[in-house]
């Protein structure tokens, strides 16, 4: 898996996360899951809170192959209050 690559979305409690996946197994990756935490941070840059959570693998990824792709990665609206905003810092995957 690559390194996140974070982007600004239409609402403070969203942005856009671009991951490559890349399978380096000898078999192809069928479905999966890929897991965000998402950090929330107030206007002095005081990390209030992660909440993780979970989409689809972009799958079948062939062996040897990588596949990019970009999630709008969303909290409730309610725990992002006017002057803080998001970071998706973390992302994990599971292949299966």
């Amino acid at each position: 898996m690559g390194a996140p690559e974070r982007a600004a979305a239409d609402e403070r409690w969203c942005e856009k996360v671009t991951v490559e996946f890349r399978n380096t197994g000898g078999s192809p990756a069928r479905s999966g899951t890929v897991t965000f935490a998402t950090h929330i941070i107030g206007g002095l840059g005081i990390d209030w809170a992660t909440i993780e959570s979970t989409e689809p693998l972009p799958a079948p990824i062939d062996a040897g192959a990588a596949r990019t792709k970009t999630y709008t990665v969303c909290v409730d609206a309610w725990r992002v209050p006017l002057g803080m905003h998001v970071e998706t810092r973390d992302v994990t995957a599971v292949l299966k």
